[in-house]
């Protein structure tokens, strides 16, 4: 019999909130907003790659994340002939405009908000502190969730095991009665396999898990409570 659940860690980025959306409404914003022409389609998916690919080096402890997050929009712009110069108030301004943008993964909203009082919940992110606290108050799940654990404030990332030892000294749930729901295989599975807890891979698209062992995949975050509540009895 499955032990129960009595603290659920949900990772935001591409888990809570639809990530793309706030990315690509909030970019083309600092585009307009520095007066660098349009950040057409093919420009936003160059970004979309290069982003990527720095944040799998910070996974890895390769970068820092602060040096990571100017360097990917200096890449950027070296790549179009803009001024590469512009890219450290252009991540600022962008992290500013991506925590303004809000829009929920279908079903978040409604499990997060059915599990209230039921479990503990609490957010679990490798996002800047600028954007994820002003995206969980303009989303309101700062009212629904017990805490917000965010890398940059803890000083360690998912998945190393140190985010999620920093995280269990400060939470009142064992690891047993944990489980954390993320997209990631590789910050957020990999990371809870790390720290022994279960793991539910929020995967909406239907991809075949590769890395990290998970304990259910979950195709609609809807079906979040109802099997919170069969498990707990």
């Amino acid at each position: 019999m499955e032990q129960k659940i009595t603290a659920v860690l949900w990772d935001v980025d591409g888990t809570l909130l639809d990530f793309q959306a706030a990315e690509k409404t909030a970019i083309r914003a600092c585009f307009a907003a520095f007066g660098l022409g349009e950040c057409d389609d093919a420009m936003l998916r160059r970004y979309i790659e290069i982003n990527l690919g720095y944040w799998k080096r910070i996974e890895r402890g390769e970068i820092g994340k602060g040096r990571a997050l100017v360097a990917r929009f200096e890449d950027l712009f070296g790549e179009y002939g803009l001024p590469a110069g512009a890219a450290p108030a252009f991540n600022d301004e962008y992290q500013i405009r991506l925590g303004d943008t809000v829009a929920f993964e279908p079903g978040a909203l409604e499990a997060v908000t059915a599990l209230h009082g039921a479990v503990k919940q609490y957010a679990v992110s490798n996002g800047t502190r600028v954007a994820q606290r002003r995206k969980l108050k303009n989303s309101g799940l700062d009212e629904l969730l017990d805490g917000v654990f965010i890398s940059e404030e803890i000083g360690a990332e998912k998945p190393d095991g140190a985010f999620f030892d920093h995280v269990f000294s400060h939470i009142d749930a064992p690891r047993a009665e944990t489980v954390i729901i993320g997209d990631s295989l590789t910050s957020d599975m990999l990371g809870g396999e790390r720290a022994g807890i279960r793991r539910w891979w929020y995967n909406p698209q239907g991809l075949a898990p590769k890395g990290p062992s998970i304990d259910r995949d979950i195709r609609d975050l809807a079906d979040i409570p109802a099997l919170v509540a069969g498990i707990n009895g």
